[in-house]
């Protein structure tokens, strides 16, 4: 019989054991190996059914057993130095407290995502965005930044994957208790539950509760529309993530942007944590967050619009993740204007002033609707992409914001993503790098880092390196059958029919492995580009190799959901299937066993679509070398000292299909003459592959502190967060008035701001030509309408120049003021450019907005600059030089 109402009954504790419940509240367990080999041996078995969750656990554990603890003197003692390792671990100071320029570190930083994978118990994610986001919460705990993470409570989760008999796609959302999950309601100081409010249209309301996650020392704070007092529809605002259509994304993330800023001052009011003063937005679903800010400077410090948006600028960060405009969420115009304004939320704000924050009013752009990217960039001061290569293709998809700049110059920085080892290294490989280089520096050098900790590994002898291979790969082949044959079983097969899966893979057979989210410019099937060369690979009598593939395609993707089956339809080849494999149900419990037991982690997207691509970094922190192509973080990082790069065919355009046959043969020509051959090379009298050993240890210390979520964190913090803080604080509401009124100056006057004529008065180029350390000085005339010298900055840009006369790698001489302004307002600024590199060469003139609360001088989007140049090689209005 179906229960006609659900609840959950809590175990009541012995005294001696409430520790325990503070320990399993706190996320840090899942990252801690001490913590949770202490709740292993509360009751093995019990921990094994509760998928390793502590609060599964004890919700579970018998009395008997409790009282039992409760007068083990043994378990009692190591209860008691693992609560007190947290309670160091929470309270003590950190990296961020020792920091020499702690003063200027903002007190408080509040960190928005969709959604964050800290651990599979708490199933709050869907992928990479997720798991980089519960990787950067982890890190800040590990390095004391006072961080507060905000999301949304899902009822649902991310679906979980199961496949029919004929390999298609299942989805399947369970639903989740907020009392069975290791999170708690927070409270107010009467007692009573927090929450928060938004105005819908049509007089309706949408309430929601605030969860709290404790992530080590960092608070992470979830919203829940699952609230008795809403309407049917409010409340499943929050039923799924990234489900249902336009109407129901645009209320989540009103609900994650404005709700989100609402629950963290409520937070922090009851916590008495530091207000933030940075507002950090992963990607752009919580772009709104920058309203509910507008709105309070406009109602508690009367700051009108434009000053409450220059305040609002100055403590926001923005990371965009997509390479691609199709990732970005928007929404139509008419939608964000019928929930926002009069009868409806933030009805203080002007519409019309909230709709151009989104609007796409850039060439190519689409009138009709609002881009949740393009808000975030207009509403944060500082931006970023996640690797080298992505930070480029960002600066390029959205130059249109800064017109007339060059890509280059467009204000998108980068911050190359990291990854939480404590969360991703396996234990056998932590305990080897306790052996040789002692615990706690080990335990140091995965959170923090530090090169000279991770040259250790260049000590460990050949023979434990490849024993930890091997045994590693053990373990993931046990894995791999376990969750086969689970798989058949829901598949609809007998357990009788399943002996085979008994066979499937081997321990000494060289291991290949594959998951990740399944949009197509991934590339899933690749691999089976040519289906038979692919089985000479998968059976080659001396040289075999084997498959592990695991991935999830968006339930409205149907095309996604084509390349799973096609490649499950591969996998269950009697031929083959003993060494292919697909595992449905990608999550993170299945990633922690996968990426330490391959030998070798594939990743071939279409280049550039593959913003950083971190599961590569979680593979190779296990020993495990890539085989990528040089996209995202692989890009920036890769030598040959430790991996291969799969060469690309980037100059096909459109032929997509020619592209990926290129690309496929390059792949299989890699594994066969170069990767394969390195595994099973055993010529030596040791008997071990040493060229391949040799490889793993280039990797572990070579890109080890690299790709460390530790040192991502260090990066936004120096150099996003503190200049963030340093703007927040000279924002004061004075001088954001200020700078609004100086914005709206410059703005009104630019139509007018002109180069008018460059010259070069000394050292001039001879026919075109002039030798390398001359210096040119030039005199250049500008006009600058109603603005004065102080307002801008005149530069000179000098570089090599292309066969387009593109000037590349530029460098700017600052000119300066020489004479003016004359009888018609023009000044005259003068200044040297040093010629200092060979080839073909050129300058031009710009001018640009110059104020000392700019981040950058691009950042109004406004430049003045020469078009084109006379014989002499003077110009007249516009124009550069080209000297050859």
């Amino acid at each position: 019989m179906k229960a006609i109402r659900r609840f959950t009954v809590r175990p009541v504790l012995p005294e001696p054991l409430l520790p325990l419940a503070d320990l399993a509240r706190n996320l840090r367990w899942s990252w801690h190996a001490e913590t949770r080999e202490l709740f292993q041996s509360v009751d093995p078995e019990g921990w094994q059914a509760a998928g390793g969750d502590p609060v599964r656990l004890l919700g579970a554990v018998s009395a008997p057993r409790l009282e039992e603890l409760a007068g083990d003197r043994r378990f009692l003692r190591r209860l008691a130095v693992v609560a007190a390792d947290l309670d160091d671990y929470v309270h003590g100071g950190r990296w961020y407290q020792s920091h020499e320029n702690g003063a200027e570190l903002p007190a408080g930083i509040a960190y928005f995502s969709p959604e964050f994978g800290i651990t599979a118990a708490l199933p709050q994610y869907s992928g990479g965005l997720g798991i980089l986001a519960g990787d950067h919460l982890k890190a800040a705990s590990d390095l004391g930044v006072p961080l507060i993470g905000v999301g949304l409570l899902y009822r649902h989760g991310y679906f979980r994957q199961s496949l029919s008999r004929d390999g298609w796609q299942q989805e399947h959302y369970p639903v989740l208790d907020p009392n069975e999950l290791p999170v708690s309601l927070l409270r107010d100081t009467d007692g009573a539950p927090a929450r928060v409010s938004l105005s819908l249209p049509g007089g309706r309301a949408l309430h929601a509760h605030i969860w709290q996650a404790r992530v080590g020392r960092v608070p992470l704070l979830l919203l829940d529309s699952d609230v008795e007092d809403n309407d049917a529809g409010a409340r499943e605002v929050t039923d799924r993530l990234y489900g249902g259509g336009s109407d129901h994304r645009l209320l989540q993330e009103m609900l994650l942007g404005i709700g989100g800023v609402r629950a963290v001052r409520t937070y922090c009011r009851i916590a008495g944590h530091p207000d933030p003063e940075v507002f950090h937005t992963n990607e752009g679903h919580a772009g709104f967050l920058g309203l509910e800010r507008i709105r309070e400077l406009e109602g508690e410090q009367g700051l009108g619009f434009d000053a409450a948006v220059e305040a609002v600028r100055a403590g926001t960060v923005f990371t965009t993740h997509t390479p691609v405009p199709a990732g970005i969420d928007r929404f139509e115009r008419a939608l964000v204007a019928r929930h926002f304004g009069p009868g409806a939320e933030l009805a203080a704000l002007p519409v019309d002033r909230i709709l151009e924050l989104g609007a796409e009013s850039y060439p190519g752009g689409d009138p009709g609707v609002f881009n949740m990217a393009v808000m975030g960039l207009r509403l944060a001061q500082r931006a970023n992409g996640v690797s080298t290569l992505h930070g480029a293709v960002s600066r390029g998809m959205f130059a249109g914001l800064w017109p007339g700049f060059d890509p280059a110059d467009v204000p998108i920085t980068s911050v190359t993503n990291g990854v939480h080892a404590p969360t991703w290294v396996a234990p056998e490989v932590v305990r080897l790098g306790a052996r040789q280089i002692g615990a706690g520096r080990t335990e140091d050098a995965l959170s923090v880092g530090g090169s000279q900790r991770w040259d250790a590994v260049a000590d460990i002898a050949d023979q434990d390196i490849w024993d930890l291979r091997r045994g590693l790969r053990e373990q993931l082949v046990q894995e791999v059958r376990d969750r086969l044959r689970a798989s058949w079983l829901q598949r609809g097969a007998a357990e009788a029919e399943l002996g085979w899966v008994d066979c499937v893979l081997d321990p000494d057979v060289l291991t290949i492995g594959f998951a990740r989210r399944v949009p197509s410019y991934k590339r899933l099937t690749l691999m089976l580009r040519d289906p038979e060369r692919l089985r000479r690979l998968l059976l080659d009598p001396e040289r075999p190799v084997q498959i592990v593939v695991a991935g999830k395609a968006h339930p409205a993707d149907d095309g996604g959901k084509r390349l799973v089956q096609e490649l499950v339809r591969f996998a269950d080849d009697p031929r083959v299937r003993h060494r292919i494999v697909f595992l449905p149900d990608y999550g993170m419990a299945m990633a922690q066993k996968l990426y330490p037991g391959c030998d070798v982690w594939l990743n071939n997207p279409l280049r550039p679509l593959e913003a950083c691509g971190t599961s590569g970094m979680k593979a190779a922190l296990n020993g495990c070398l890539n085989l990528s192509v040089l996209d995202g973080w692989w890009d920036e990082w890769f030598e040959p000292d430790f991996g291969w790069a799969i060469p690309t065919a980037d100059g096909l355009g459109t032929d997509e299909d020619r592209r990926d046959d290129l690309e496929a043969n390059a792949l299989y020509e890699l594994i066969e003459g170069r990767v394969a051959p390195r595994f099973y090379d055993r010529a030596g009298r040791s008997g071990l592959p040493v060229r391949w050993i040799e490889m793993v240890r280039r990797t572990l210390v070579s890109l080890g502190p690299k790709v460390l979520a530790g040192r991502m964190v260090r990066e936004y913090v120096e150099r996003l967060y503190a200049p963030a803080a340093r703007a927040h604080r000279a924002l004061n509401p004075d001088a954001a008035r200020d700078l609004a009124w100086w914005k709206g100056r410059v703005r009104a006057a630019w139509p007018r701001v002109v180069v008018e004529h460059v010259e070069a008065l000394a050292a001039a180029p001879v026919n075109g030509t002039a030798e390398l350390g001359a210096t040119l000085t030039l005199r250049v005339r500008v006009a600058l309408d109603a603005l004065t010298p102080e307002d801008v900055e005149v530069q000179a840009v000098a570089g090599r120049v292309d066969p387009q006369d593109v000037i590349r790698d530029g460098r700017t001489f600052p000119l300066k003021p020489a004479a003016g302004p004359d009888l018609e307002g023009r000044w005259m600024y003068e200044g040297p450019l040093a010629l200092d590199r060979t080839g073909p060469y050129g300058y031009t003139v710009r001018i640009l907005p110059a104020h000392p609360l700019l981040a950058t001088p691009a950042e109004l989007g406004l430049v003045a600059a020469p078009v084109e140049a006379d014989a002499a090689g003077d110009t007249g209005p516009g124009g550069g030089v080209l000297l050859r």
